[in-house]
């Protein structure tokens, strides 16, 4: 049985993991928010921008705690070492679509990097569904999003030629 410190410690590496590919996007996110992201013709159902931060911030505690739940059943375990793989993947690819949106300001490459997060997401939650229910169910919001934000990055792309 593992100790409860290192239990803890588990947690909060994991959360600490999802928020650091979060601040890593934000140094693509952040200086293009006031400028090109600003000028953009948006579609409808665009919410204000200061609802990302608090929206993305939830989602990337929710996929710690999802990451969590998932170590915690044992790194000696396959299913175990499968999902933390491919949770890894799509965690590169998150920050890789803020990378190639906000950082190279181009929607037609973030739209494609957005397809292909989109199957990482889902294939994680396959993953982690092997491993544990509740793992699972905490990434459906983050799909969820994801796909919602698939709509946005294609709203963009169609309306800035």
């Amino acid at each position: 049985m593992t100790p409860a410190y290192t239990r803890v410690i588990q947690f909060f590496a994991a959360i600490a993991v999802c928020l650091l590919a979060a601040l890593i996007g934000s140094a693509f996110t952040a200086p293009a928010i006031p400028t090109w992201y600003a000028a953009l013709v948006k579609p409808a159902l665009n919410p204000p921008a200061w609802v990302f931060g608090p929206v993305w911030t939830v989602l990337y505690i929710l996929m710690g705690i999802a990451l969590y739940i998932v170590w915690s059943k044992g790194w000696g375990r396959k299913d175990v070492k499968v999902g933390m793989a491919i949770f890894s993947v799509q965690l590169v690819l998150n920050i890789l679509w803020s990378y190639l949106f906000f950082g190279l300001q181009s929607p037609l490459l973030a739209l494609a990097g957005i397809l292909v997060l989109w199957i990482a997401i889902l294939m994680t939650i396959g993953a982690f569904y092997r491993v544990s229910t509740p793992a699972a169910a905490l990434l459906v919001p983050y799909i969820l999003w994801v796909s919602f934000a698939a709509y946005l990055n294609y709203g963009i792309y169609i309306l800035n030629p």
